[in-house]
């Protein structure tokens, strides 16, 4: 008995071997086992297989443009280094933020004045009138109030060309300064900042940071 069963058994299988080799007629197609699955695609023919390197490198792209300039400030002299103290408490690594100057740019004038009596201050005006020229009176800093700005530039060589470039008119007395610098004006920079960076930068005390962490004016 038990040795029919075996022969049953191996018949059974050698039948099955030969359907599906598809000896008995058409075989069964086993590649598509679940065809629905591939009823469901997208697109298929847009997928493309990256070889490792060029794969590592999207990789590294997709992560760099997830990262985020964010800085805090401006800060005085003294409040930039408790906005640092505080980045140290809350153990940020170092080098994950850096101190940039935020003071706005040198301004140079070119300036009439001062002319601290009514009267002189009033001829002038008229003067400059007269030539048609814009101006503006100034109340500060003390050792320039009140006087005339006819121009303001980023160095004195441009301010000294708009005044040369006008020496042969009825326009005298103008001279070239500087306006003195505001108190200083720190930033703390994070350039890079990936997500969890920003929520542990978002989650500090904003009182402390002037404002708290926002996004970077001009991006490094």
């Amino acid at each position: 008995m038990l040795r029919a069963l075996v022969a049953l058994l191996v018949v059974a299988n050698l039948a099955f071997f030969a359907w599906a080799r598809g000896w008995f007629g058409t075989a069964p197609h086993h590649t598509q086992r679940e065809p629905e699955r591939l009823l469901a695609q997208v697109r298929p023919e847009a997928l493309n297989v990256l070889p490792p390197k060029a794969a590592t490198a999207a990789v590294q792209a997709a992560r760099a443009a997830a990262q985020s300039c964010l800085e805090a400030g401006p800060f005085s002299d003294n409040d930039v280094i408790s906005a640092e103290a505080l980045l140290v408490a809350s153990q940020l690594s170092e080098g994950t933020w850096l101190r940039v100057d935020g003071s706005p740019p040198a301004v140079w004038l070119v300036f009439a004045g001062r002319y601290p009596e009514a009267a002189l201050r009033k001829a002038r005006e008229e003067d400059l009138k007269k030539l048609k020229l814009s101006f503006e009176l100034i109340d500060r800093p003390a050792d320039l109030a009140p006087g005339f700005v006819l121009s303001r530039h980023a160095s004195k060589e441009d301010a000294q060309a708009w005044i040369d470039a006008r020496v042969n008119t009825a326009l005298k007395g103008l001279r070239v300064v500087q306006l003195p610098a505001t108190a200083s004006a720190w930033r703390v920079r994070v350039p890079k900042a990936d997500t969890a960076l920003t929520d542990k930068l978002q989650a500090l005390p904003a009182e402390a940071l002037a404002g708290g962490f926002k996004p970077c004016a001009v991006r490094p």
